[in-house]
């Protein structure tokens, strides 16, 4: 007999998102310097996408990601967001479901006291995010965040741990989560499970599963012990050595496995909807080969697609067909409405949603796919321009599609043969090909305003 899979409620959703690491490192999408084989398999259980774009910097992608808005509206400055800003942790929480943050948060304070001290503690604390419960990094000042892999410093709930000696940050992350689900599953309302993740990001370092973990000392920057080891002598300075950055990208994959298998061992998997994605492009001394014969230099803060193209993956069996790939353009505002769709919630009232649901794709429809993806950039602390209190001068505006890139300022850049954007062309040098698509993307920038 066939049986036919009921879920009693609400799907389950848990957002993943990798930390600097861009499209080309993953196996499934032709990567071939790293071993990705659990994220390879998610991908085969479910959804890839290839043309996923987010910020060029974390926290633009963040805070856009957690409102669903454009940063022109709501960004305050970098490693921060607004005090009073409602985030998806609030309008989870506030819909029934029971949710969770488990890994970096990095949003309430960023400046240190000889850097802008002016823009400390303005951020958002943890406590007032809207989250059930969490267990982060870097909940406070910025130089008193310590490490985030070994012997990491995590902030639960309201008090630090003092048991992470010898522990790895991801390891920690991801435990608070499965036990977290372990308490919630049986629960009569779904759960939102939320893994800011800390890897890859820098400092490069070894991993639980590097020859050299046992010998490393975190924040001194050299190994102790009395190993010698082939590459490092015990003394040198090993922080953000970037052949770490395989290791970290493998047992990265590894702790999401683990997570995916705990999904199938419960019977969750196909009550739950998991989003994988990264945060911006990889790191500029990082270079990856893509198939055989092309390599590919982390973009990490540019505006070019090596900055913005990252890996996105969905899986949740039964409602999304396996082995799927979609081409469709999604970016960091889509995510929000997406996951309302998938809950069947409806945002607040008069709140404001700049993204595109991309939930009939993921059923098998064509859905309604985006002409054309919008970015508005600050890299750091907005300025405010006397007189133009509502125009930022940090920011980097542009529209594009997958063939031309157009920035506010004026330049156009033709994607299919200058993916990299070396090659600017100016309006007063167009080709007719190149006015029609300057015409198609300009009068985005119009609608763009708070």
């Amino acid at each position: 007999s066939l049986e036919v899979h009921m879920s009693k409620k609400q799907p389950n959703i848990i957002l993943i998102m990798s930390d600097d690491l861009g499209y080309e490192v993953l196996g499934c999408n032709g990567g071939t310097t790293y071993k990705t084989p659990r994220l390879d398999q998610l991908a085969q259980n479910g959804m890839r996408f290839e043309n996923a774009h987010v910020m060029p910097l974390c926290t633009p992608t963040r805070v856009s990601l957690m409102t669903g808005k454009y940063n022109f509206r709501n960004y305050i400055g970098f490693g921060l967001i607004r005090p009073e800003e409602t985030t998806f942790g609030h309008i989870f929480s506030n819909s029934g479901y029971n949710t969770c943050i488990s890994g970096k948060w990095q949003l309430y304070s960023y400046n240190t006291l000889d850097e802008a001290p002016e823009m400390r503690s303005k951020g958002q604390t943890i406590e007032n995010a809207g989250f059930d419960e969490f267990c982060v990094w870097h909940a406070h000042h910025t130089e008193e965040k310590g490490s985030r892999y070994k012997d990491p410093i995590i902030y639960q709930n309201g008090q630090y741990r003092d048991d992470t000696e010898g522990k790895y940050g991801e390891d920690v992350f991801c435990d608070y989560i499965i036990d977290y689900i372990g308490r919630k599953k049986d629960d009569d309302n779904p759960f939102f499970v939320y893994w800011p993740m800390a890897a890859t990001h820098k400092p490069h370092e070894p991993t639980p599963d590097s020859p050299e973990w046992d010998d490393f000392e975190p924040g001194s920057n050299k190994y102790r012990g009395s190993r010698t080891f082939d590459e490092v002598e015990k003394d040198q300075k090993v922080d953000d050595d970037p052949k770490f950055y395989k290791d970290m990208v493998e047992y990265h994959d590894k702790v999401i496995g683990r997570l995916v298998d705990y999904l199938d061992q419960e019977n969750l998997s196909e009550d739950t909807l998991i989003i994988y994605l990264g945060d911006n492009g990889s790191p500029h001394d990082v270079c990856s080969m893509v198939h055989a014969h092309n390599e590919i230099c982390g973009g990490k803060g540019k505006t070019n697609d090596r900055g913005t193209h990252v890996p996105l993956i969905c899986a949740m069996p039964g409602t999304i067909k396996a082995g799927e790939v979609n081409a469709d353009m999604i970016e960091t505002t889509d995510y929000l409405p997406t996951m309302f769709d998938v809950a069947g919630i409806e945002a607040p009232n008069n709140y404001i949603l700049d993204g595109k649901s991309f939930y009939p794709q993921l059923t098998g429809h064509n859905g309604n796919p985006r002409d054309w993806m919008f970015f508005h950039f600050e890299p750091m602390n907005p300025r405010i321009i006397p007189g133009k209190e509502n125009v930022m001068d940090a920011a980097i505006r542009y529209a594009r599609n997958l063939d031309w890139n157009l920035y506010e300022t004026g330049e156009l850049y033709d994607l299919r043969s200058d993916i990299d954007e070396d090659l600017p062309i100016y309006e007063s040098d167009d080709t007719e090909e190149q006015a029609k698509a300057r015409a198609s993307l300009k009068p985005i920038f119009s609608q763009m305003v708070p």
